[in-house]
């Protein structure tokens, strides 16, 4: 059960380790107005392998519930499918439903834990495989794997390597799962943390805080929602950043510099060094570019 591009790993992985009896997705995206109605990826490549998958627009359907049980599952793997299984269906597959994370249980519990690990500034993350119970990622860990998040990696560079670190997990714990040698770990509710759902407005920077944060967030939301300011009226899209030292006593917001390196501004604390944006209706270009084509000075001020 998944379907984004990021869960197809773990859906080629349990091929790998047993037989795909069903593939379930959310439904096409897409229609209206002249627009393709658009499968999944996940369903897209059930559809290559010659399985028809199950797009239900509601999970809590006694219908697909009976259809789900009818492939007499011994287990159901969930990756990013976007929905919340209800009991019913958890109690569907012979050895429960189970779920690859993308990170260290308890920490991070929600919908976006790899966006909210780099945007918090975290130097390491993972991939936890759990069996699912009714709670929001709160159901007993299976395994974990671990990894350094680098100093300049995004959140959509990240994911990549958590797709393939989640399907190494798949590839070791259905079988051992299914052979009875994973011992459940219950999680410490105590130490939770959680990673709630994205929005565009959170990635509106703040000049006031701090160039570490402002920098951690600008690759914490890459791809999405982005990283914007305004500028001279416009939204412009920060795609690439890094912190860099500043004199103190500047207005935040404030354009110390715009060059070929980039365009420094003033924070609340330390400054930011712009080297990538993507203005307002136009394609993603380097901040030298910018700085080259559209009126920006030294002493402006970003955001409102």
């Amino acid at each position: 059960m998944g379907t984004p591009e990021l869960a197809i790993p773990s859906l080629e992985a349990a091929r790998d380790v047993g037989r795909v009896v069903g593939v379930v997705s959310q439904p096409p995206k897409g229609g209206g107005r002249g627009r393709k109605v658009t499968p999944s990826p996940v369903a897209e490549k059930a559809l290559e392998w010659g399985i028809d998958p199950l797009v239900p627009e509601s999970v809590r359907a006694d219908e697909f519930i009976m259809t789900a049980a009818s492939l007499e599952p011994d287990v159901a793997l969930v990756v990013a499918y976007g929905k919340i299984l209800p009991p019913g269906l958890l109690a569907v597959p012979r050895l429960g439903c189970v779920n690859i994370h993308a990170s260290l249980l308890p920490g991070l519990r929600g919908a976006a834990p790899i966006q909210w690990a780099v945007a918090r500034g975290f130097t390491e993350t993972g991939v936890t495989l759990m069996q699912m119970d009714e709670g929001m990622d709160t159901g007993p860990i299976l395994l974990q794997k671990s990894t350094p998040i680098g100093m300049e990696e995004t959140a959509g560079e990240l994911a990549r390597r958590l797709a393939m670190l989640g399907a190494g997990l798949v590839r070791e714990g259905l079988p051992a799962l299914h052979r009875g040698e994973l011992v459940p770990r219950e999680q410490d509710g105590s130490s939770a943390t959680y990673a709630p759902l994205l929005s565009k407005e959170d990635g509106r920077i703040d000049w006031n805080g701090d160039a570490v944060e402002i920098s951690n967030r600008v690759r914490g939301f890459s791809p999405w929602p982005g990283t914007f300011t305004t500028c001279n009226g416009a939204r412009m899209i920060i795609t690439r950043g890094r912190t860099v030292q500043s004199m103190s006593g500047n207005l935040p917001g404030t354009v110390l510099a715009a060059g070929s390196e980039g365009i420094a501004v003033a924070c609340g604390k330390g400054a930011l060094l712009i080297t990538s944006v993507k203005p307002e209706g136009k394609r993603e270009m380097t901040a030298a570019q910018y700085v080259s084509g559209y009126p920006l000075e030294t002493g402006d001020v970003l955001g409102e």
